[in-house]
């Protein structure tokens, strides 16, 4: 049976990879930032399950691993590995392989939400293939191994150029693609704190006795606003959820809660679009591309994320309170 921890397995021996590659090319901050990670990614389940038995060293080990990838981050700087290939020749791939090239890319989106919708009665010989916590997250991940053997058998490459690549990428990011994790983190933190319940109390004092669709409005405009202050709609969603969501919406009003959670996470999406803190979705392409502004992917978004705010306010409106 796929599970999770296959897919922080799989995540840890890329990261090992990236993290072995740095180190013979003299890289020892870069080398020891990624094999730390992969030592976290690797070893997540058993410092769970050791934590639930009443073990708590390997807790605090993690603990200090995480603390030594601070640490160490800031050290990392900007870098911009070698390149396997000229531009001159990836120009020319791309113009004699043509639209093809959107295939592996295609294959993510389709594999992942197979998985999503059937792998539940996906079985072999009576077993399970898929554990259906987390199933989407599991099939993103196949579909990514997926696209990656796709994109070698269109490309007639060996697979192994695009390990080569992936590790280029993630040196070129650097600390940045650790943000989604970290933000979403920050969500449970909020929440757990007491943030939620204030935004309740707050919200039930100033909007109008009895306006469902004023405590909808407040949901995804406060969805949008703390995924600007954020960074991620995945660290707004449980703090509106559990301050305005559950308790006014699902619990007093009625709404559908599977609605609302998409709709209302979509809503965050268009904050996304809108602030630097996302700088691994904002500020890293900008880098990337060699933009004169690094607020420039903000700037070419801004009108995409209003259009689909409102879309996504009106279909709230539309469909929540239905059932």
């Amino acid at each position: 049976m796929l599970r999770v921890e296959h897919v922080h397995l799989l995540l840890a021996l890329f990261m090992a990879y990236a993290g072995w590659r740095n180190l013979r090319e003299r890289e020892a901050w870069r080398g020891a930032f990624w094999l730390i990670l992969a030592a976290l990614f690797g070893t997540g389940g058993a410092v769970l399950d050791a934590a639930h038995a009443g073990h708590p060293l390997p807790a605090q080990l993690a603990g200090l691993a995480v603390i030594a990838v601070a640490l160490i981050a800031p050290k990392l700087g900007h870098r911009r590995p070698a390149e396997q290939t000229t531009p001159a020749q990836r120009t020319a791939s791309a113009a004699c392989l043509g639209h093809r090239l959107f295939l592996p890319a295609l294959l993510i989106p389709l594999v992942t939400v197979g998985v999503a919708l059937g792998g539940a009665k996906l079985q072999w010989h009576g077993w399970q293939l898929f554990d259906p916590v987390q199933m989407t997250l599991t099939g993103l991940a196949l579909a990514c191994v997926l696209a990656l053997f796709a994109a070698a058998a269109v490309t007639r490459e060996a697979p192994s150029l695009g390990l080569l690549e992936g590790r280029r990428l993630l040196d070129t990011m650097g600390w940045a693609v650790l943000l989604p994790v970290l933000l979403a983190a920050l969500g449970q933190v909020f929440t757990r704190s007491g943030v939620g319940d204030a935004i309740a109390q707050l919200t039930t004092d100033a909007l109008p006795t009895g306006s469902a669709m004023a405590c909808l409005l407040a949901y995804g405009l406060g969805m949008v606003l703390f995924t600007v202050i954020m960074g991620n709609a995945f660290a707004a969603f449980p703090v509106m959820t559990a301050g305005i969501g559950l308790p006014l919406l699902v619990q007093h009003y009625g709404a559908n809660p599977a609605t609302l959670g998409a709709l209302g996470m979509l809503c965050g999406y268009c904050g996304t679009l809108l602030t630097p803190m996302a700088a691994n979705f904002n500020l890293v392409p900008a880098a990337l591309l060699e933009l004169r502004s690094p607020y420039g992917v903000i700037r070419a978004q801004v009108v995409t994320a209003l259009v689909l705010l409102a879309v996504n306010l009106a279909l709230m409106a539309l469909l929540v309170f239905r059932h």
